[in-house]
Parts: structure tokens; C-alpha cells; sequence
């Protein structure tokens, strides 16, 4: 049995390491047979791992998104990478310090000796321009209101609002609402600090598209006389394989605007398009450019400059 124990952790490992695995490679990495590894996926799925088969030639297996989250299986680096994220996270907040603190604590609790050492010597502490305290919660409500395109029904400052919401986006470290307003019949930012939701939601409604037909720009464009944040040489924007509350504690300067639960967009300006496009590459992430072209050419040299450091 402890054979068969190892060789499920090596086969959930395996699985975790690329999205599709032919079950003929399966079997010669684990060296057992092909009707072997189809029992093993069946152990693996009773455990609650949503694993699927893929139809081809060869066959073969992928661990997908399911309903419930099943025990997970991290190397020593991910595991190290993931306690300083939370330890992060806990200091830095964005509604998600106190559960960010209890999911280290549950990770800390379970590392081996010399990783816990190696957490337990960096200690983060964030220096940064307060924030406001802001509700997981909340930003669920706004994020469902948006993609749902239903009528937000919501207290603002104690006064009851109805608006149509149709951009959740961070500025200078806080989280608004980007919406037409129903009872002034004009488009308004909400700080998100400052909403109280309310149920049930209002009727669905036909999305409108925001003055100049760009959420950045609009969004600079109300706050760009406090602070002279938008008058930037270049400008950029790009999609990154993120979410938003990560890109946003880091981003300062820039828009960012959730777009799921693990893609945000990044409008950011910068002196230049080579500062730009590494402003964007620090994000450990897959990078979209959406545009100018500029940014495109930026990141095609930058790309051909690492390229050839790499290699020198």
C-alpha cells in the first residue's frame, strides 16, 4: 500500500505539472501499465480530484476546475512562493487580511521543518498609502452585479442607489464601481469602500458603452485633476492572467479592472515603451497586449534583449 500511496502522489504531481498528459506517457513515467494508471486516476477522482479524460489517438488525462477544492500537492518552491503571497496578502490587505493570515497559518502547520524556517525568516511588512478596509464580500456582489448585467440595488453613504454596473476597477490603491446611475441618468464612480449592497438584484439590462468608449480613460479622466496621474508620454493595455486584487496592491499608478476570477486588464502609463513593457513583465503571469503597437514592439525588443543575455 505505501507503494501504491507514493505512486498517486507522483501521478497527482504529473497532473498538476501540464495541462494534458497521454496515458501511454502516464504509464512510462510511473512504470506500470496503462490499466494501471486508469485505476489510479479512479483512486485519485474518489478523493475528490476532477480529472477528465481526453478523447484522441492516444487518450489521455486533465485536471480541471470543479466544484469543491480538493487537497492540493505543492513543491517545496510552490509551497515557500505561496506562504510569502499570503504573508503578503495578510499585511497588505484588500478586505483579505484575516483570511489570508488563517490560510498560512493552515500552510505554515503543514511544511516541513526547513521550509517553515525558510518562511519564518522573511517577514513582510507593507509600507504603503492606507486603504480602506473593504469586504470580500462586497466585491463578490459588485463582480457578480457586473457580469450578470443586472441592476444593482445598493446604500451609498447611507442613501439608498440604483445603477447599472458595468466596470469594477482600482485606482491609486482603492476599488470603484464604474455605473450609470439610474436616478441621475449619468454615468458615476462608486468607491467600493462605500457600498452596501442590497437584495434581491434589479431587472437585467442592455450594457451601455462608457463615454469615449474606453473604462481607463474615463476613470483617469475623473481623477486626473487630483492627482495628474494620467499625463503620461505612453500608455498601454494589456490583459494578464491574474486577478485584480493581486495586479491592484501592486499597481499604484495604473487602471485595473476585473475581467473573471483569474484575468484582470491593466491600463498603465509610463516615460517609455521599454519602461512600460516592464513595468507589465514583472507580473509573473501571461501577458495579452491589447495595444498601442507600440507596446507590442517594446516587448519584442525587450524580448530579443533578455533573449540574449539569457544566452551570453
Amino acid at each position: 500500500m505505501p507503494k501504491t500511496s507514493a505512486r498517486l502522489l507522483t501521478l497527482l504531481s504529473l497532473l498538476q505539472a501540464r495541462r494534458d498528459w497521454p496515458g501511454a506517457l502516464l504509464a512510462e513515467r510511473l512504470e506500470v501499465s496503462p490499466r494501471t494508471v486508469r485505476r489510479d486516476v479512479d483512486r485519485l477522482r474518489e478523493l475528490g480530484y476532477p480529472i477528465a479524460a481526453i478523447k484522441g489517438p492516444d487518450g489521455g488525462y486533465r485536471l480541471s476546475a470543479g466544484t469543491r477544492l480538493p487537497p492540493l500537492l505543492f513543491d517545496d518552491e510552490q509551497a515557500v512562493a505561496l506562504a510569502v503571497a499570503l504573508q503578503t496578502a495578510a499585511a497588505t490587505g484588500a478586505g483579505i487580511e484575516e483570511a489570508a493570515a488563517r490560510a498560512l497559518n493552515t500552510v505554515r502547520q503543514v511544511m516541513p521543518a526547513r521550509l517553515r524556517h525558510r518562511v519564518d525568516t522573511l517577514q513582510v511588512t507593507a509600507v504603503q498609502r492606507p486603504a480602506p478596509h473593504i469586504d470580500g464580500g462586497v466585491l463578490t456582489a459588485l463582480g457578480a452585479a457586473v457580469h450578470a448585467r443586472e441592476v444593482l440595488r445598493f446604500d451609498y453613504r447611507q442613501e439608498p442607489r440604483r445603477a447599472q454596473p458595468h466596470h469594477l476597477v482600482t485606482w491609486g490603491g482603492r476599488w470603484y464601481l464604474v455605473a450609470w446611475d439610474l436616478e441621475r441618468d449619468d454615468w458615476r464612480t462608486f468607491r467600493a469602500d462605500r457600498i452596501t449592497p442590497r437584495t434581491p438584484a434589479g431587472p437585467r439590462f442592455q450594457p451601455r458603452e462608457v463615454p469615449g468608449g474606453d473604462v481607463a480613460a474615463f476613470v483617469t479622466g475623473r481623477f486626473r485633476g487630483a492627482d495628474g496621474a494620467g499625463d503620461w508620454p505612453c500608455r498601454g493595455e494589456v490583459i494578464l492572467g491574474l486577478p485584480a486584487a493581486e495586479v491592484s496592491r501592486h499597481t499604484r499608478e495604473g487602471i485595473v479592472e476585473a475581467l473573471g476570477p483569474g484575468r484582470c486588464r491593466l491600463v498603465l502609463g509610463s516615460w517609455s515603451w521599454a519602461g512600460l513593457a516592464a513595468a507589465v513583465g514583472r507580473f509573473d503571469a501571461g501577458i495579452e497586449v491589447v495595444g498601442p503597437p507600440e507596446l507590442k514592439d517594446a516587448f519584442a525588443r525587450l524580448a530579443r534583449r533578455y533573449a540574449a543575455a539569457a544566452a551570453s
